[in-house]
């Protein structure tokens, strides 16, 4: 299949390209490079540096490159960030996804994959979370992602789109032979940051909250290898025959890991000893968080090849071990 991946240069984006490849798919890739980096994508395949609210421009890549479906992974993705600029957010993520949108209708291309979040459940009455839970984001980055996946409802009705959300939890680890991973800036996911500290780039690693009621006192959080997503994403691909149709599936290993966990299994891998700083708890940091991705099992036969944290975090390892400035130099 001919597939357009927008966002194809970022960190899930890339190692989606990849598995695309593996699959015997043919990936066309569209990213602006604000964050994305084209060394993360191979030379050999088409490329288009632009915005995905370029109407005009998205028209023409699609009709030009014969695009059957789109995979959508270009969304700004910091919360905070998302807190104190909405509008930058809701512009990037809701409007300019739109314009997408819009133009996929205009070219008759309906086959949809969209990059969700589970911050779109904001903080849940109960765990694991099942995709049948109330949606009550709890900061813009949730909203957009969530008013993104109504308006798909909308377009599937009136249009027949057929689409699969996919709701990640914390993506993480890079491919296996180590050429390609996550290079953030700023970066403020954990398991890099502890790496970063493992390899004398940092200090020290601070852990935000000490007193959560889980088994060590720090947050849960469900870590799942960025492969691992990447094939959830390819799997739904058969399912979106029929016109019209509405999927939703949680992407998570089920299996929290805490902070102090995260902390001990970098000092393993990595052989190295990491200083650590207890600080005050965050606030909107939930104590557990972690997902029920039975269905995705169930109805895709999606499996994990990195169900375990210690091979999620090698990967990692691997790759900023032989990539400490990230893609600079490469």
């Amino acid at each position: 299949m001919k597939v357009l991946v927008v966002g194809g240069a970022g960190y899930i984006g890339s190692h989606c390209v990849r598995q695309l490849c593996l699959a015997g798919h043919q990936p066309v890739i569209v990213d602006n490079l604000i964050f994305g980096h084209r060394q993360a994508v191979p030379a050999d395949l088409p490329f288009y540096q632009a915005d995905l609210g370029d109407y005009a421009q998205m028209v023409r890549i699609l009709e030009q490159e014969q695009i059957e479906l789109v995979m959508h992974f270009a969304a700004f993705a910091y919360v905070g960030e998302s807190v104190s600029d909405p509008l930058k957010y809701y512009e990037n993520n809701f409007v300019a996804s739109l314009r997408l949108l819009k133009a996929m209708l205009k070219v008759g291309v309906r086959k949809f994959v969209f990059s969700s979040t589970c911050a779109t459940y904001g903080v849940p009455a109960s765990l694991p979370i099942v995709e049948t839970m109330p949606q009550q984001p709890i900061n813009p980055y949730g909203q957009t992602k969530l008013d993104l996946e109504n308006c798909l409802q909308s377009l599937a009705r009136a249009h027949g789109l057929s689409f699969a959300a996919c709701r990640y939890f914390n993506a993480a680890g890079a491919a296996a032979d180590g050429r390609i991973g996550e290079d953030h800036d700023p970066e403020t996911h954990l398991i890099p940051l502890v790496i970063d500290a493992a390899l004398g780039r940092r200090a020290s690693v601070s852990i935000f909250g000490t007193d959560y009621p889980t088994p060590d006192g720090t947050c849960l959080r469900d870590y799942v290898h960025v492969d691992d997503l990447a094939r959830a994403h390819i799997a739904a691909f058969d399912a979106l025959q029929p016109a019209g149709v509405q999927l939703f599936y949680n992407l998570g290993t089920g299996q929290p890991c805490s902070v102090r966990e995260i902390i001990a299994c970098v000092e393993a891998v990595s052989g190295q000893k990491i200083c650590v700083h207890e600080e005050p708890r965050r606030a909107g940091d939930p104590p557990a968080l972690y997902a029920d991705a039975s269905k995705a099992q169930r109805e895709l036969g999606w499996q994990l090849e990195h169900p375990t944290i210690h091979s999620i975090i090698e990967s990692a390892w691997r790759w900023h071990q032989s990539h400490p400035n990230g893609y600079a130099g490469t």
